[in-house]
């Protein structure tokens, strides 16, 4: 007995558009959640995040693990050269390289009194 040769084509057909729809309903969900992070839903968490947790989100990609820097200049001693008026200025509105709004405003003194103090 023969077997047909089109049943597995079939098979993979049909698990195929069925992961298909699955993954288009969740990125319509995840849709709405990006929709309501650019509105400001994202900006209240960040509010509420430590120095140390903006970094890690929004920095360390440049500035390095260890504040040694990489793409971005290095961190340590920072606060010797560089006001923490001038760091708030640039963590909100970037500089050269680094893009303008990593930080929100109403953080910004928080986080350049933290980035003035790393060794």
């Amino acid at each position: 007995m023969k077997r047909n040769p089109l049943i597995p084509f079939l098979l993979i057909a049909v698990i195929g558009i069925a992961l298909m729809l699955t993954l288009s309903f969740n990125g319509l969900n995840n849709a709405k959640e990006i929709a309501a992070e650019k509105e400001g839903g994202g900006a209240e968490q960040q509010a509420s995040a430590k120095p140390e947790e903006i970094y890690q989100k929004t920095c360390i990609g440049c500035h390095g693990d260890q504040y040694q820097g990489g793409v971005g200049p290095s961190l340590k001693g920072i606060g010797k050269k560089v006001s923490q008026d001038e760091i708030a200025d640039v963590v909100v509105n970037g500089k050269g390289n680094m893009p303008p709004g990593l930080v929100p405003p109403e953080k910004a003194k928080e986080m350049a009194k933290w980035v003035s103090e790393i060794k």
